[in-house]
């Protein structure tokens, strides 16, 4: 499995504008999309413009796939003029644990 960790870093005072845009992103994507095994979305303790997404696909053909759905696009027309900083991490997945939701 394919793996990417985004780290974004959002300018200052768009964190709720970020989050009505990916939240919905995320659970859509795990929910339509069968190559896309998990996609959290992860709010640093210390900074609330700094999130990462943690992203599970079947392949890199899958991310591929995700980033022509409808939930990605209206997603991206949103974040992208929120981010003032992002980096990409690409791995592969060697081993999944079973899913624990935090508020479970």
């Amino acid at each position: 499995m394919y793996c990417i960790i985004v780290q974004t870093r959002l300018k200052p005072g768009t964190r709720d504008r970020f989050l009505e845009a990916m939240l919905p992103n995320a659970e859509a994507s795990v929910r339509d999309e069968p190559g896309c095994h998990a996609f959290d979305v992860i709010e640093d303790r210390d900074n609330q413009d700094l999130f990462h997404l943690y992203e599970i696909y079947t392949d890199q053909q899958a991310l591929a796939a995700h980033k022509e759905t409808p939930h990605y696009r209206a997603s991206r027309a949103v974040v992208n003029e929120l981010i003032a900083e992002q980096q990409v991490i690409r791995a592969d997945v060697l081993a999944m644990n079973p899913g624990v939701r935090p508020d479970a």
